[in-house]
């Protein structure tokens, strides 16, 4: 079956549903997801978006300190239109009905309460109390779903890009999705598509993620021939409970912002010894610090305490996470949070520019996916939901200007009887659980070379072995999950090896320094037919590296 559309939509974050929701001026949209509609790493984030919304605080700080934490690398243009158009993005959510938390006193003119997180030099975290995430998607939600443009197509996997290659052209004329309950497979065919597919947490075995953040428009758009940046900063969430009857449940930076002290079990104090900011370092630092604590002291986790603040101040600024903790038998008012780092955000994906093109023409990239250049070698707390809300906008705008201008492109339907075998879905776990403990062993916050060889050859063997799979094997999401999983993780490797020094989320024992003469750029990757290429390129825009210009 074909399905003819002018937008199709991959993702239903924040960055997906707010590129819908522009998008719909400009044609039928169809808003594509694994899940149910608010299942997202949106929907998880706690601590809130970062925006100039004080007079007290400026655009240039928030530029300084985005860029510090970056490392040098983050892309100054993406950093500028991320903070100058933050505010009004801020009070468009507002004006779509999400009710950020107030304080009546705040000099803003909103009176937002402004919260504070690590890395930042300023008050400027606009937050739902602890539940920011979900509160913006459930506004969202509820406006895509009031929108008779847009058509919402839950359940539904991505399989792959459908892309024409003609010359030195490549264009992106749509996706196979598989319907998960079904079986059937779509071919959605559209002018323009937006991938909006969120992180790849999943592919390490402790993660701050949904279960369905498993790289799959970052493996999507490498296969279809897109360039990918940066894979190797992977930020790993310095504080996430530690317990057995508990998921990697994520305690939002702003604990840390409003005073939270980070201990050792004796009681110690120790982010003094890694940074002059102390328990306020960016999350690198901070990660860094606990798993050189932990390897120190043997312990199994270090501790988050909370106990000095007043208790109604901590039930009423983290409600979600007192009563998360509350429910494993930790009250945080008066006892201290067991914490460890997990894998919680992906500073890299698919190369765009400011505009959200990629270097495959008709094909978008936003949120968590994309690799605008904002993030550079480590993110800025707070500065995710921001990024997909801006370069989401800028993105639609870009697709009004010109779909008109696109016409269709022919498209086959997909063969699906020749995935016709059983695949046994314990083959399909074992290989899982086996790639997500290699990225865990071998590739976490900090690296060797040996170590990162010997992910490489697992992960390669598992990617074969899922290729076999999904030659002949009959489609279903975990299927389609491993083959992107092992995917994302070579990209993660690959670029892990090429950087030889260490520089904000990446840190190797063998390179312990910073080398900005040889490695202050991106890394960027395509594939070249069968086999990846590493580009080396010193550009960073599509439209300015050698042979992808569009």
């Amino acid at each position: 079956m074909i399905i003819d559309v002018d937008v199709l939509v991959l993702g239903t974050g924040i960055a997906g549903l707010s590129f819908a929701l522009h998008a719909s001026r400009c044609g039928r949209v169809a808003l594509v997801t694994k899940k149910r509609d608010t299942e997202s790493n949106t929907n998880y984030a706690q601590g809130g978006v970062a925006a100039v919304m004080d007079p007290d605080d400026s655009f240039e700080a928030h530029i300084r300190d985005t860029l510090t934490t970056g490392v040098g690398l983050c892309h100054e243009d993406a950093v500028e239109i991320l903070v100058r158009e933050g505010p009004d993005r801020v009070r468009e959510l507002i004006e779509l009905g999400v009710r950020f938390t107030r304080n009546n006193k705040a000099k803003n003119p909103l009176r937002l309460h402004l919260g504070r997180e690590g890395g930042h030099s300023a008050r400027r975290i606009v937050h739902a109390a602890d539940l920011t995430g979900r509160e913006i998607e459930r506004a969202l939600v509820a406006q895509v779903k009031a929108n008779h443009d847009i058509r919402l197509f839950e359940h539904d996997h991505a399989i792959d890009l459908i892309v024409d290659r003609t010359n030195d052209r490549t264009v992106c004329r749509g996706a196979y999705v598989l319907d998960s309950e079904t079986g059937d497979v779509t071919a959605f065919r559209a002018k323009v598509t937006m991938l909006a597919t969120g992180g790849l947490g999943q592919v390490y075995l402790h993660t701050t993620n949904p279960e369905i953040a498993t790289g799959d428009g970052v493996a999507m758009a490498y296969r279809a021939g897109a360039v990918i940046a940066n894979m190797e900063f992977i930020q790993f969430h310095p504080t996430t409970l530690y317990h057995p009857g508990a998921r990697s449940f994520l305690i939002s930076e702003a604990v840390r912002g409003e005073g939270g002290i980070l201990r050792l079990a004796n009681g110690e104090t120790f982010m003094e010894k890694y940074h002059e900011m102390g328990n306020l370092a960016p999350r690198d630092v901070v990660a860094r610090a606990i798993d050189a604590e932990l390897k120190k002291s043997g312990d199994e986790c270090v501790y988050l305490d909370v106990t000095h603040l007043p208790p109604e101040f901590v039930r009423e600024h983290f409600p979600h996470i007192y009563e998360t903790c509350l429910s494993v038998g930790i009250d945080i008012t008066k006892e201290w949070i067991p914490i460890v780092p997990a894998a919680h955000y992906a500073c890299g994906g698919v190369l765009t520019d400011t505009n959200g093109r990629t270097t495959i023409e008709n094909l978008y990239a936003c949120g968590e996916v994309a690799c605008t250049g904002v993030h550079g070698a480590n993110r800025l707390a707070s500065n995710s939901l921001l990024e997909a809300i801006v370069f989401a906008r800028r993105a639609a705008l870009d697709t009004q200007s010109r779909i008109d201008t696109i016409s269709f492109g022919e498209v086959e339907e997909f063969p699906l009887e020749k995935h016709s075998h059983p695949v046994p879905e314990d083959q399909l776990d074992e290989l899982i659980l086996e790639l997500r403990t290699a990225m865990w062993k071998y590739v976490g916050i900090v690296r060797t070379d040996e170590r990162l060889k010997k992910a490489l050859h697992v992960i390669r063997n598992i990617g074969n072995r899922a290729e076999q799979l999904y030659e002949s094997g009959r489609l279903s999401p975990k299927l389609l999950e491993l083959r992107n999983m092992a995917q994302t993780a070579e990209l993660i490797v690959r670029s892990a090896l090429w950087r030889k020094e260490s520089r904000g989320l990446h840190y190797n024992l063998d390179y312990p320094y910073t080398d900005d003469v040889n490695f202050k750029r991106d890394t960027l990757l395509v594939r070249n037919g069968d086999e990846p290429e590493q580009l080396l390129s010193l550009a960073t825009r599509p439209g300015t590296i050698g042979g992808y210009s569009q």
